[in-house]
């Protein structure tokens, strides 16, 4: 099973692992970067650092009311998501687009290529790669921390980059990294396009700890989008996820499928996260 090998596009287009970080570089314009690295994930002495690569930012084309991470999918950057969320009737957010660690994949025989964490099944039973998955967590919290007091926050992505979105708001629920961390950002929205959810089997007993958690769960608003169609990351795994956030206490999630989707976007799934978010975080939507 091949996560995330396809850009954003209203086309299939499956690209070998090499032309994933490739293509989406040559030909392209200059925007606002930067490079980052965190071994905030770990919180023991031998934690590893993780490199990351750049992050492009896109400005927003009128007032400044929300900050988006979003993030890409296994084998791609941020450069590629950066250009298509520049064109979204969107005037009012600010998007972070980084770019994950290249490392080695278990899904891929130990290939090396861009990715939020390890990976190399996606069931519940399958093993979890909680290390990697807090350090990408706080790298999005670092990006959002910086931001100003009145705006909104909110994580996103696509694929892998949706899983690590997710494991992001479920650790804004629960109050804490996989590793018993902290997680000091709040953020008020969370979305999931072709993704899935990590570390599932263990969520419901996490938000259940404490009334505050339960609290949180419930007021997050969550819009996850997938494909019936989708051969990489089945549709099977996005309807689970969906199903296991509602029985956790996320009781403010929106779960919507596409007919015949495969593992890309289409613009009535961007029309609906359009609305959502809009809606979502009482954006306005003229500059």
């Amino acid at each position: 099973m091949l996560l995330g090998l396809h850009r954003p596009t209203t086309r299939t287009c499956l690209r070998s692992i090499v032309g994933a970080a490739s293509a989406t570089a040559a030909g392209s314009r200059s925007p606002e970067m930067s490079f980052g690295s965190t071994s905030l994930g770990s919180g023991s002495r031998n934690a590893r650092t993780f490199e990351f690569g750049r992050t492009h930012v896109v400005r927003p084309k009128g007032k400044h009311q929300a900050t988006i991470v979003w993030l890409h999918g296994l084998g791609d950057n941020g450069l590629s998501w950066s250009q298509l969320l520049e064109t979204l009737p969107l005037p009012n957010i600010k998007w972070i687009c980084p770019t994950a660690p290249t490392r080695p994949v278990a899904i891929f025989g130990g290939f090396p290529c861009t990715a939020w964490f390890d990976v190399g099944d996606l069931s519940e039973e399958g093993p979890a790669d909680v290390e990697g998955l807090d350090a990408a967590a706080a790298h999005v919290a670092n990006l959002l921390s910086t931001e100003p007091a009145d705006i909104k926050l909110g994580v996103g992505g696509f694929s892998m980059g949706a899983a690590t979105a997710l494991y992001s708001a479920s650790c804004c629920a629960y109050g804490k990294y996989g590793n018993g961390n902290p997680y000091t950002v709040n953020i008020s929205a969370a979305v999931g396009l072709s993704g899935w959810l990590p570390c599932a089997k263990s969520l419901k007993d996490k938000i259940g700890e404490s009334e505050e958690a339960a609290r949180r769960a419930a007021s997050l608003p969550l819009l996850l989008l997938h494909g019936k169609g989708d051969d990489v990351v089945r549709y099977k795994f996005g309807e689970k996820s969906a199903e296991v956030l509602t029985s956790s206490g996320f009781r403010n999630m929106t779960f919507k499928s596409y007919n015949g989707l495969g593992h890309y976007t289409v613009p009535e799934e961007m029309d609906d996260f359009c609305k959502w978010i809009v809606a979502s975080l009482g954006l306005e939507t003229s500059r």
